[in-house]
C-alpha cells in the first residue's frame, strides 16, 4: 500500500490517459454504454480497445524494466535493449524461426528470439569484459555496432530467401493490430517484473563489480545471468508481439534516476509506471496526429525519445 500511495500521481495520470485512449478510434465508443452493458460498446471494448490499452501498459513497463536491469548490470546509463543490439538479435531469432519452423506459431518465434537474444547479450557482455576502454559512450556504441552487424546479416538472409516483407513487420512497433487473442502472451512479462523486484538489491550490488559482489556474498555470475535472461525474455515477447520500440528502456530509467537515485528496489515501480505513461502518450499522439489514420508508435517514440535523450545527455554533461 505504501508503494501505491507514494506513486499515486503516476496512477492517476495513467488512469486519465487510459480513459482517453480507449475512447480514440474510428468507430464511436462510449464508456458509459460499456458500463451499462450496451452490446456494441462491450464488444468493441473487449475485442479491441482494452486489449490495446493493456498491451501498451505492459510494453512500456516491460521495456523500461529491461532497460533498468541492463543499465544496472553493465553499470552504464546509456545501455538498453535498443542500444545493446538485443532487438536486432530478436529479429534474427524470428528469421530463424520463419526459415526452419515456418513461423506459424508465436510461441516458437518467441522461444527462437529469446534464445538468440540471450546468446547476443552474452556476447555483448563478453566483449565488455575484454575491452580496456570503458567510456560511458563507448559501451553503447559497441552495442549499436554489434546490432548493426546482426541487422545486416538478418537482412541479407531475408533477401536471399525472399522473406524481407514478412520480416519488415518487426522493424516498427505498432499497436494497431492488437486484438483479443493475439496479445495475451504479453502477460508473461508480469512475472518478469516480479522477479526483477525480488533480485533488485542483487542487481544493484552486481553493478559494483565482481569482486565487490563476492565480498558481500552475492553470486555475481548467477545474478548477471538472471538479469540477461529477464532482459532477453521480455524483449523477445515485445518484439514478436508488437515490434521494435526504441528509446523507452534508455530514457525512462535515466529520468527516474535523476530524481530518485539508482537503487532498483526504490525506483522499479516508478520506472514501470512512467514507461507505461510515456508509451501511452506516444500512442495517443500517433492516433490523433493524422486522424482517422495512424502513425506507428515507434515513429512518435523515436522523435520524442531522441529529444529527451539529448536533454538527458546535455544535463549529465553539465
Amino acid at each position: 500500500m505504501k508503494i501505491f500511495y507514494k506513486n499515486s500521481i503516476y496512477i492517476i495520470i495513467l488512469i486519465i490517459l487510459s480513459i482517453i485512449s480507449i475512447q480514440i478510434g474510428v468507430k464511436d465508443f462510449s464508456i458509459i454504454g460499456a458500463l451499462f452493458n450496451n452490446k456494441e460498446d462491450v464488444f468493441l471494448a473487449t475485442i479491441s480497445r482494452l486489449p490495446r490499452l493493456l498491451a501498451i501498459i505492459i510494453t512500456g513497463a516491460g521495456l523500461s524494466i529491461a532497460g533498468l536491469i541492463m543499465q544496472t548490470i553493465t553499470n552504464n546509463k546509456f545501455v538498453s535493449p535498443s542500444t545493446a543490439g538485443t532487438m536486432e538479435w530478436c529479429r534474427l531469432g524470428i528469421l530463424i524461426s520463419m526459415l526452419f519452423f515456418s513461423g506459424e506459431y508465436k510461441l516458437v518465434k518467441i522461444l527462437s528470439a529469446f534464445i538468440i537474444a540471450l546468446i547476443g547479450n552474452y556476447l555483448f557482455m563478453l566483449i565488455l569484459r575484454n575491452i580496456k576502454l570503458k567510456n560511458s559512450l563507448m559501451v553503447p556504441l559497441i552495442g549499436m555496432m554489434l546490432g548493426s552487424v546482426v541487422s545486416s546479416i538478418t537482412s541479407f538472409i531475408a533477401y536471399k530467401y525472399d522473406i524481407i516483407q514478412n520480416l519488415s513487420s518487426w522493424l516498427q512497433g505498432n499497436f494497431s493490430t492488437i486484438l483479443k487473442g493475439n496479445y495475451e502472451i504479453l502477460y508473461f512479462g508480469i512475472p518478469v517484473a516480479i522477479i526483477a523486484y525480488i533480485y533488485a538489491n542483487k542487481f544493484t550490488i552486481a553493478s559494483m563489480g565482481e569482486e565487490f559482489s563476492i565480498n558481500l556474498g552475492v553470486n555475481y555470475q548467477k545474478t548477471v545471468t538472471i538479469g540477461l535472461v529477464l532482459i532477453s525474455f521480455i524483449t523477445s515477447l515485445i518484439v514478436v508481439t508488437i515490434g521494435s520500440i526504441p528509446f523507452v528502456g534508455l530514457i525512462i530509467p535515466n529520468i527516474i534516476s535523476m530524481t530518485k537515485g539508482d537503487k532498483i528496489k526504490n525506483t522499479i515501480f516508478d520506472i514501470a509506471m512512467l514507461g507505461s505513461i510515456f508509451v501511452l502518450v506516444c500512442d495517443i499522439i500517433g492516433r490523433l496526429i493524422i486522424y482517422p489514420y495512424e502513425v506507428s508508435v515507434s515513429t512518435i517514440i523515436s522523435i520524442l525519445g531522441s529529444a529527451i535523450f539529448l536533454f538527458i545527455l546535455f544535463k549529465k554533461e553539465k
